[in-house]
């Protein structure tokens, strides 16, 4: 299957030179995050196109099979431990690395494209953006962990080795433990320049000093 995935397109001005990539969490959907481009506080100047693709729909083992939008099913979660759908893993990531291509093929090189995730689309994030073989421009994780650390250390791509990583997570989440976050930001810094952290107090969701921080950090990214 070659479609590409589903969703929302924001462009903050005409003829965009970057995008952004923002892949949603588990049971959520593109329009989840679509709120959050005018609460970065981009330049009017830099024009951004920003992508929100919905994942696919498939049952959830964790959640009792329930049907809902899933980058890949979870199996079990056991403490900090989660079991994986490797395969659906690789999946999601073929469909993701489709929309950075289709983004080429309109014009916009990796070296601008930012490939960004929250919670489970964060996972994807790390997974994809570490393992794409032409530089990104960057990669956040926001809530997130790494969901393959096998997958990732076999398929890592030297390309990305110093792509800047915005990772960040909140001190009372308790869908994804902090020390989950944590553990992934030591498990990629084990192979490439360690990521940028950041925490904050609040629970598993995104606040407004972690927005700012990530505005600042984008403005970065598209000088």
């Amino acid at each position: 299957m070659t479609e590409l995935l589903p969703g929302i397109t924001v462009e903050t001005a005409p003829d965009p030179k970057f995008a952004v990539i923002w892949l949603h969490g588990l049971g959520a959907d593109g329009y989840d995050f679509e709120p959050i481009v005018p609460e970065l506080r981009l330049p009017q100047e830099l024009a951004v196109r920003f992508v929100f693709p919905h994942a696919p729909m498939m049952p959830v083992t964790c959640n009792y099979g329930y049907v809902m939008r899933a980058w890949y099913d979870i199996r079990n979660i056991d403490g900090l431990a989660r079991e994986v759908d490797v395969d659906g893993i690789i999946a999601s990531r073929e469909a993701v690395r489709r929309l950075i291509e289709h983004e080429n093929a309109r014009g916009i090189a990796c070296s601008n494209i930012v490939l960004a995730g929250f919670s489970q689309g964060g996972a994807m994030a790390y997974t994809t953006g570490l393992t794409h073989p032409e530089t990104l421009a960057g990669i956040v994780a926001l809530s997130a962990y790494v969901p393959a650390p096998e997958l990732l250390e076999a398929e890592f791509a030297p390309a990305n080795a110093a792509t800047p990583l915005f990772a960040a997570h909140g001190s009372e989440d308790l869908v994804v433990p902090m020390q989950l976050g944590a553990a992934a930001v030591e498990q990629v810094a084990r192979l490439r320049t360690p990521p940028q952290w950041h925490s904050y107090r609040m629970p598993h969701a995104v606040c407004p000093q972690e927005i700012a921080d990530l505005g600042a950090w984008f403005k970065q990214r598209f000088q």
